[in-house]
């Protein structure tokens, strides 16, 4: 079971530091609790590779990143003051970004997130193969967030599609709302790796844009004993299709996603062996 690897999504918010700590030493705390983290800074702006290389040296040699990719490669467009780049620059950045972490082998994932409004049509196809081209000497996850892709006519050919290309489909528990959701699809592409995320099932919050606090009630959700049981079940029957399962809690909003992430650990009956040392908890 140790091919299971259970986190959250990023490390900076998550109420398991000691009162006082730096935001430079949190990575490093995290990776006590945690042996795999998803880097979502990288949707807002590309990191540095000094960053990076900070990070991998900040935790043990078997911790593992998923990594975001930048907003402008997933079609979400350009914000504010970022600078203009070519498709060229973006990719050469990413590239130079991830080196430490590919270089330490700790990068599991890139994840690609498309947007809600990302259909399933053949320009959005050939733009898949293109960031598959682009970045093929990486390993590349692909998150559809429109229901066409899923729909009953497309299902298994968008599934085919993943597996030829040799990415990672990201299978979401989310909530079901009729529309800006995509249902939960336990089909594996890949069998090196599957990501698995939980965003909640607030179907209220989900939906609900117009509400100014909207991006913070959008992930609170805390999941039930029966609703991670569920999930205990779907993980043991895909872990026979693949090497390794990565499972990342996103329902943070109200701070739920480590509790939620350690009780499915536990549901697992995972010990890691391989994390950073809790010193804290010795006093």
């Amino acid at each position: 079971m140790s091919s299971i690897l259970v986190g959250v999504c990023g490390w900076g918010d998550h109420d398991i530091y000691p009162p006082g700590t730096k935001p430079t030493d949190k990575l490093s705390l995290y990776a006590g609790h945690f042996p795999v983290v998803e880097v979502d800074s990288t949707f807002y702006a590309i990191a540095t590779a000094d960053r990076m290389e900070k990070w991998a040296k900040s935790t043990p040699d078997a911790f593992r990143f998923v990594v975001k990719a930048y907003r402008e490669l997933t079609g979400h467009g350009r914000v504010g003051k970022a600078p203009e780049r070519s498709w060229t620059e973006l990719v050469q950045e990413t590239k130079a970004s991830l080196h430490p972490l590919q270089e330490a082998g700790k990068l599991s994932l890139l994840l690609f997130q498309f947007p809600p409004w990302y259909d399933c049509k053949e320009s959005h196809v050939r733009y898949i193969q293109k960031v598959r081209h682009a970045f093929a000497e990486y390993p590349v996850a692909i998150e559809f967030r429109h229901q066409s892709w899923f729909a009953p006519a497309y299902r298994q050919k968008s599934l085919a599609f993943l597996a030829n290309e040799g990415l990672v489909h990201v299978v979401c528990d989310e909530p079901q709302v009729p529309d800006g959701s995509v249902p939960i699809i336990t089909e594996v592409t890949n069998k090196e790796q599957v990501l698995i995320r939980f965003h909640g099932r607030n179907a209220k919050g989900w939906s609900d844009s117009k509400n100014p606090n909207w991006r913070d009630i959008r992930y609170a959700y805390r999941y039930s004993s029966t609703e991670l049981d569920e999930w205990v079940q779907r993980v043991k029957r895909m872990k026979k299709e693949t090497e390794q399962m990565i499972l990342l809690f996103n329902n943070n909003s109200q701070g739920d996603a480590v509790d939620n992430a350690k009780q499915f650990i536990q549901k697992c009956g995972i010990t890691y062996t391989n994390l950073a040392p809790r010193q804290t908890e010795l006093f």
